[in-house]
């Protein structure tokens, strides 16, 4: 299978702590990965770097077969939807323009396609057509949220990282955010690089997960296998401590 995102030995410290060291990562195109870990593990940097948001100290990353230190970063982004929790929306914007923003930037003056591209995604990501006037403070955090993954796929980018877009939503709001993204994914296939905090939504939504510990990789396997046959005893304490009502169990 070909490589959509891979990290070749790569350092990153902030100061003189080390937070990843001869790092060496791949997602195949198509995979839908979650990332998930103890608190300062890397897991957020290990996302920023796949769109140029944080540099590597060394090493090397490559988007799709290209090195990202030869790309521009500004086109090497509008190609990779972001989404993070809370979803970050332009206040200041209502709906329509929150989602076709980058559409714009785009498609320049073709505002058909733009308008097709905001009609296809309200409609997948579950967001009715009235709402495309109201502005995010006008919206539960649900929808914002919503508006946010709309956002970031209106470009139909290759690629899609989320950095715990469900973080800020009760949990039955979660649960729904965690279906309609599991019902996108299976529509369009898009890479998905997903950073989470909770093993059950780990489980649940990935292809493959990576779990790591202290910027290492703890283990890099399909769900099943993590909770089958966990590789060191911090994925197995993760497991055990916080998975006793995963769906996959």
């Amino acid at each position: 299978m070909n490589k959509a995102i891979e990290f070749k030995n790569i350092k990153k410290a902030y100061g003189s702590q080390v937070i990843l060291e001869n790092f060496d990562f791949s997602v195949e195109k198509g995979d839908f990965v979650t990332i998930i870990g103890s608190s300062g593990s890397g897991k957020t940097t290990v996302l920023k770097m796949a769109n140029g948001l944080v540099k590597a100290d060394a090493g090397d990353i490559f988007i799709n077969g290209e090195n990202i230190r030869d790309k521009d970063m500004i086109e090497l982004r509008r190609n990779i939807g972001y989404a993070i929790q809370g979803s970050v929306l332009f206040p200041h914007m209502t709906v329509e323009q929150n989602i076709s923003y980058v559409p714009n930037l785009l498609n320049k003056k073709d505002k058909k396609r733009t308008r097709e591209a905001l009609g296809k995604w309200m409609e997948i990501v579950g967001l009715e057509e009235e709402l495309k006037e109201r502005y995010p403070a006008e919206l539960s955090g649900g929808q914002q949220q919503r508006v946010g993954i709309a956002r970031a796929l209106a470009a139909s980018p290759d690629i899609l990282l989320m950095d715990e877009p469900f973080g800020a939503v009760d949990e039955i709001t979660r649960g729904q955010l965690q279906n309609e993204l599991q019902r996108i994914y299976a529509q369009t296939h898009i890479t998905i690089l997903f950073v989470t905090h909770d093993i059950s939504e780990a489980l649940k939504l990935g292809t493959k997960v990576l779990v790591m510990d202290q910027g290492k990789i703890q283990q890099y396997d399909v769900p099943e296998q993590i909770l089958r046959s966990p590789a060191t005893e911090f994925v197995k304490q993760l497991v055990e401590r916080k998975c006793r009502t995963c769906i996959r169990v």
